[in-house]
């Protein structure tokens, strides 16, 4: 498999993924894994996911932006792993690009509830997994 066929197979794996896994360093710096909506693939280098403020993620991610980002399918055995950067993000413009309707539960403030932030990753390079073949790449 060639690398514009994995970046291909990768976004259609990240678009059709309900969940996408992300990776933090805690202070020992040893990774830690949650799980995230996938609400905004925009790109294979760039992410959206949104959380709160007050979660330990955001205190992790302002630490150490270094990251990672897991998307699999287990009826197919696909796999795709994008390594880079996270931002915490809480301007206006942000926070309405996640927006969406039923988060007033979790953010009784709406979309200006000081408890809400927007992630915003960037990756530089991926690794795609399928059918027995791996291939890395640069993401440019």
């Amino acid at each position: 498999m060639e690398k514009q066929e994995a970046f291909s197979k990768g976004f259609n794996l990240m678009k059709r993924t309900k969940i996408a896994l992300v990776g933090s360093n805690d202070d020992q710096s040893f990774p830690n894994i949650k799980a995230f909506l996938n609400l905004e693939p925009e790109s294979l280098q760039r992410i959206w996911f949104s959380t709160n403020t007050s979660s330990k993620r955001v205190g992790q991610f302002r630490k150490n932006p270094k990251t990672c980002v897991y998307y699999v399918d287990e009826n197919t055995f696909e796999g795709l792993l994008l390594v880079g950067e996270i931002e915490v993000l809480q301007d206006s413009a942000s926070r309405q690009k996640l927006w969406r309707e039923g988060f007033e539960c979790y953010y009784p403030q709406g979309v200006d509830d000081p408890d809400y932030s927007v992630l915003r990753f960037t990756a530089e390079w991926g690794n795609y997994y399928h059918g027995l073949s791996n291939v890395t790449f640069q993401i440019d």
